[in-house]
């Protein structure tokens, strides 16, 4: 399961784009965007954003 970001709690501080050891996730246009190809589901990034803006979700077939 990949990252998700959740927009409307997103205010782009970029903290889990610091915390993404694979480099998955850049914010763009202020909102942190997730690169589900290079996402790891190591959760770094749940752990590191303090507005609860980043979940994971199944990835779709």
């Amino acid at each position: 399961m990949p990252a998700h970001v959740i927009p409307e709690l997103c205010t782009g501080c970029g903290a889990c784009a610091r915390a993404c050891p694979e480099e998955a996730i850049r914010l763009v246009g202020g909102t942190a965007s997730v690169d589900e190809s290079k996402c790891r589901d190591c959760e770094a990034c749940l752990e590191e954003c303090l507005q609860g803006a980043m979940t994971f979700v199944e990835r779709s077939a």
